[in-house]
C-alpha cells in the first residue's frame, strides 16, 4: 500500500509545536488536582453581567443556527457606543483571533514586526507563523517604551508596530498625549496595532481620542476583561475603513457563536455592571498591594485587572515564588523577559481567594529563600 503523509509548508514544519501559555487547566491534570486560587490568567472573577447570562441562556436554544457572519447587531451597538460607524469595526474571536487575521493580512516571509521584548507572547506566535522575522525593544521602567518602537521601525522597515497600553505582563501605562504622539510619528507604510484590552480599568485620559479612520492605526478591544467574558471570544478591532474591509477577505466569516454574539451585545447594554466590576477590581488591586507590603514587597502600579508583584530578586527567585505558590495551589504567572522576570503577576480575584494567596506567600518567600 503507497504510504501517504501530510505534507506540512517549510515554515510550518520548522515552528514547534507549542503554545504560547499553558493553560490552568494543564496545569492540573498535571497536578492531578484543581486550583484553590485561580489568579494567572488576567481574567474577570467578578464575571460577567447577569443580563449577559441570560442572554446566553436564551440564545443557546437557537444555536442550531448559525452565528450572524457579519455580526451585524453586535458592530450596530457598539458603534453607537463608541460614536463611529459600524464600518470601522471588525468583530473577531478575541483579540488574539483578530490578531491572526491582521498578521495573516499583512505579514510575510521577511516581513518585519517590531515589539517589545517580554511583550504579549500570542501576537510573536502569529508573527511567526506567517514567517515575520521579529524586532524588539527593551522595557524602560517597567514600561513599554513607543519613541524606541517607533525608532526601530523605521530603522528596520517594519509593517508593524505592536503595543499594549495598558501593558500586559506589567500592568502599567502611558497617557493619551503619549499615545497620539506615537501614531503621529509611525513611519510610512507602517501601521501601529494598539492592543487596548485593558482600556475599560484605566485612568481616565489614558486613551487617546477615538479617529477610527486614521489609516495609522488599529485598536483591539475585548469582552475577555472588564466585560468578564474571557471564554466566551469576542473581540473586536477598530480602523480605517479599507483595512476593516480587507479582514472579510481572510476571516472566518462563521467563527463567531451566536451565544457568544448574544451575551456580548448584552453586556454591552449593562454599562451600571461594568461600572461595579471595575470597583471591584480596583478595590481588589488594593487588597494585592496590602498583601506584598504585609510581607516586604513592592508592587508596580496597575491600570489593568492584575498587579505586578516585585519579588526584590531576579527571574529565578520569583520562578522560585511563583513554584512554591502552585505547589500551594495558587495559580499565578510571571513576565518572560528580564528584569520585568523579577515580579509575579496577580489577578484582581475574588476575596476569598486573595486571602489563599495571603495564606500561602509567606511560606512560598520562604521556600524560594531557600
Amino acid at each position: 500500500m503507497t504510504k501517504t503523509y501530510a505534507r506540512l509548508t517549510p515554515l510550518a514544519d520548522s515552528l514547534p509545536a507549542s503554545v504560547p501559555f499553558v493553560g490552568p487547566e494543564t496545569q492540573e491534570r498535571a497536578r492531578g488536582r484543581a486550583f484553590a486560587a485561580r489568579l494567572g490568567a488576567n481574567e474577570n472573577a467578578f464575571g460577567p453581567s447577569p443580563k449577559a447570562i441570560n442572554a446566553m441562556a436564551q440564545a443557546a436554544r437557537d444555536v442550531w443556527k448559525y452565528g450572524d457572519p457579519e455580526n451585524f447587531d453586535l458592530r450596530t451597538a457598539l458603534a453607537e457606543h463608541l460614536g463611529i460607524s459600524a464600518d470601522n469595526i471588525m468583530v473577531g474571536e478575541g483579540i488574539d483571533g483578530l490578531l491572526g487575521y491582521l498578521t495573516r493580512l499583512i505579514i510575510g516571509p521577511g516581513d518585519v514586526v517590531v515589539t517589545s521584548q517580554g511583550a504579549y507572547p500570542t501576537f510573536n506566535y502569529h508573527v511567526a507563523g506567517f514567517g515575520g522575522r521579529i524586532e524588539t525593544v527593551p522595557y524602560v521602567d517597567d514600561r513599554e517604551d513607543p519613541a524606541a518602537l517607533i525608532a526601530r521601525a523605521a530603522e528596520v522597515g517594519a509593517k508593524l508596530i505592536y503595543i499594549a497600553n495598558p501593558d500586559n505582563p506589567m500592568g502599567t501605562w502611558h497617557d493619551a498625549a503619549t499615545m497620539q504622539r506615537m501614531i503621529d510619528a509611525v513611519p510610512e507604510g507602517c501601521l501601529l496595532v494598539l492592543d487596548e484590552a485593558y482600556v475599560e480599568f484605566a485612568p481616565d485620559g489614558t486613551a487617546p481620542d477615538l479617529v477610527a479612520d486614521d489609516p495609522r492605526v488599529i485598536r483591539m478591544r475585548t469582552f475577555s476583561k472588564a466585560y468578564g467574558m474571557a471564554g466566551a471570544r469576542i473581540g473586536y478591532g477598530i480602523g480605517a475603513r479599507e483595512l476593516i474591509t480587507a479582514f472579510h477577505k481572510i476571516r472566518n466569516h462563521f467563527g463567531m457563536c451566536r451565544i457568544s454574539q448574544a451575551g456580548a451585545l448584552a453586556a454591552l447594554q449593562d454599562q451600571d455592571y461594568l461600572h461595579r466590576t471595575v470597583t471591584n477590581v480596583a478595590d481588589a488591586k488594593r487588597r494585592i498591594a496590602d498583601i506584598a507590603r504585609g510581607n516586604n514587597l513592592t508592587t508596580l502600579p496597575s491600570a489593568t485587572n492584575f498587579v505586578s508583584v516585585d519579588c526584590g530578586g531576579d527571574g529565578a527567585f520569583a520562578r522560585a515564588v511563583l513554584e512554591a505558590l502552585i505547589a500551594q495551589d495558587v495559580f499565578v504567572r510571571m513576565p518572560f523577559a528580564s528584569p520585568q522576570s523579577r515580579c509575579i503577576r496577580v489577578s484582581a480575584g475574588r476575596p476569598e481567594e486573595l486571602e489563599i494567596f495571603a495564606a500561602a506567600l509567606p511560606s512560598a518567600l520562604a521556600t524560594a529563600r531557600g
